[in-house]
């Protein structure tokens, strides 16, 4: 007689698989409930930066507004030893004037009276709500290093999410119950059961869409693709994202720094020290800044996306640039400037980029809730909630099944009547991923070795693994 469990699962080991995801689990719950949380919020930024905003975006005017260079001069004698990033147009004829200033790896924003000259507003750009949120999401607010434990939880969420749907795969079908909806007047062990495997089936492919596609921002997996991508091309790709913390404040920095020769650099930080002898406010006033008068009226016609940000020349570009920075990443437009003429130079919009850079741009645009308006904001609260509830359900599971003194894995042994060896499948899988996501592959690595080689010979440690 063929036993139940043998039909059931021929292959792979059952167990194997449910201790991955257990060590899946483990290793990444806590991370993805702060990811979550984060990035449910930073999906409503528009919304969220719209209502901070606001008294700033219905000002009285009672003339004509200054010309756009008497702004800014305005705004650099407001923050004293700062250079012009970028000039931010007017999102209305009633918004004040918002203009970046930089200071070494320092970004400030300057709302201005676009009549009156009054500084309503001065703030770091990194102290900003949904800047915090963004740094947390992306980098745990500890720089590069979180950027890697990001990309490591992230990962193994990958992990958890496919050896958990191959554990929820039904073998009956005759009975939807406990697959495609949850049995809520069932048992506590059913019901959160059927909460943890239900929600996480609903949930899967949106959160493997969301891992995926914010890859290419993590410090080690960006940065690798990036550099895959010049050895290929054979040259410097300029991509519109930047890969880890110290990736992002190189390219501000750039933009803090004026386009000139290292000698014209020298003489410059001279003219800069008797800048400060002197007062900033006599400084600035011999910067040439009339060029953006020209530039302001040769863009504003465009419609470009907003918000549109026009920057002087620097070390990221030699000259003149508007951009729009729409978080919509489709109808973003990069336009270069004769500073002189304020003639266009060339203009590159999204349909104008290499189909990677497309690629990931849409992904991007998902990720942050922004491609097809307030449902996709919902679609990603709604996961984002589900990664919450599948996380919470997945600790109760565990401590309630959990032995006391151990930690609560599931057995190397398998099922009566299941091999003991793994498919090729599943082991193809897991190399597969690994090559992909060196992260990952490195971390399985290690954790076979030592659980091979060291926890196995402490008995302690084997017992309170579920390793003997």
């Amino acid at each position: 007689m063929i036993n139940k469990v043998t039909t059931r699962r021929q292959w792979p080991a059952y167990n194997i698989i449910w201790r991955w995801h257990f060590y899946a689990g483990l290793l990444c719950i806590p991370l993805v409930i702060v990811l979550a949380v984060s990035g449910a919020v930073y999906l409503f930024k528009p919304q969220v930066d719209a209502t901070l905003n606001q008294p700033y975006n219905h000002l009285v005017l009672t003339g004509a507004p200054q010309a756009a260079s008497v702004q800014v001069k305005a705004a650099l004698a407001a923050v004293p030893n700062t250079v012009l990033n970028a000039y931010q147009l007017p999102q209305t004829a009633q918004s004040a004037v918002q203009v970046l200033l930089g200071q070494r790896g320092d970004l400030i924003r300057v709302y201005v009276h676009p009549q009156t000259l009054e500084i309503l507003k001065i703030e770091h750009e990194d102290d900003k709500l949904m800047q915090v949120a963004h740094e947390l999401h992306g980098n745990l607010l500890i720089g590069d290093w979180g950027s890697y434990l990001v990309e490591l939880a992230a990962s193994w969420a990958i992990v958890m999410l496919i050896t958990g749907l191959y554990l929820w795969w039904p073998t009956n079908t005759k009975n939807l119950a406990g697959i495609l909806y949850p049995r809520l007047k069932s048992s506590q062990r059913v019901f959160w059961r059927d909460l943890h495997a239900v929600t996480g089936f609903w949930i899967a492919f949106f959160t493997l869409f969301l891992l995926v596609s914010g890859l290419p921002w993590a410090k080690s997996w960006g940065g690798l693709l990036k550099e895959v991508r010049h050895f290929s091309l054979g040259k410097v790709v300029e991509q519109d994202w930047t890969t880890g913390p110290s990736s992002a404040l190189a390219e501000r920095q750039k933009m803090n720094m004026p386009a000139m020769s290292d000698a014209e650099h020298a003489e410059h930080m001279k003219h800069q020290q008797m800048a400060n002898k002197l007062g900033s406010a006599q400084f600035n006033e011999s910067l040439n800044y009339h060029a953006i008068d020209r530039l302001v009226a040769t863009v504003q016609p465009l419609g470009l996306a907003y918000p549109v940000l026009i920057s002087p020349p620097s070390r990221k570009s030699p000259d003149w640039t508007a951009k729009s920075n729409a978080q919509n990443r489709p109808l973003r437009s990069e336009i270069v400037l004769d500073g002189q003429t304020g003639v266009i130079k060339s203009r590159k919009d999204f349909a104008d980029r290499p189909l990677l850079d497309r690629i990931i741009g849409y992904g991007v645009a998902i990720h942050e809730g922004q491609l097809f308006g307030w449902f996709n904001q919902l679609l990603g609260l709604i996961t984002a909630l589900g990664l919450v509830l599948i996380s919470i359900s997945g600790v109760v599971l565990w401590w309630r099944r959990r032995i006391p003194n151990s930690l609560g894995a599931p057995a190397r042994k398998n099922h009566v009547g299941e091999p003991k060896s793994m498919s090729y499948v599943p082991i193809s899988t897991i190399v597969l991923l690994g090559l992909l996501l060196p992260f990952l592959g490195l971390s399985v690595i290690a954790i076979l070795l030592v659980e091979r080689y060291v926890l196995r010979y402490i008995p302690a440690a084997s017992s309170f693994l579920g390793l003997d």
